[in-house]
């Protein structure tokens, strides 16, 4: 295996460490959840869109959302693992 592809790999492996989880969340309670936090809903189609005024954040509607994704929109949502998981 060249360099490269081993400095990708090491790379790669380090970026999902540091992504957060939160497995097994339903979409309509994570919407919950950010409604709680004072996001409203912008609009809903194959996504719902909701803001604060200052953030976005995206929502697929499929159960359940993907781990790391549902950890994605809570860290764009300003709110750590910890915080989002109190609010469901």
């Amino acid at each position: 295996m060249s360099r490269c592809r081993v400095w990708k790999s090491v790379k790669w492996r380090s970026r999902l460490e540091r992504m957060p989880k939160i497995p097994g969340v339903n979409h309509l309670d994570a919407i919950k959840a950010l409604e709680k936090a004072g996001f409203s809903i912008v609009r809903q189609g194959k996504h719902t869109v909701m803001s604060d005024g200052v953030r976005i954040v995206t929502i697929p509607r499929h159960n359940p959302v993907n781990a790391f994704t549902m950890g994605g929109i809570a860290r764009d949502a300003g709110l750590s693992v910890e915080d989002f998981k109190k609010l469901l």
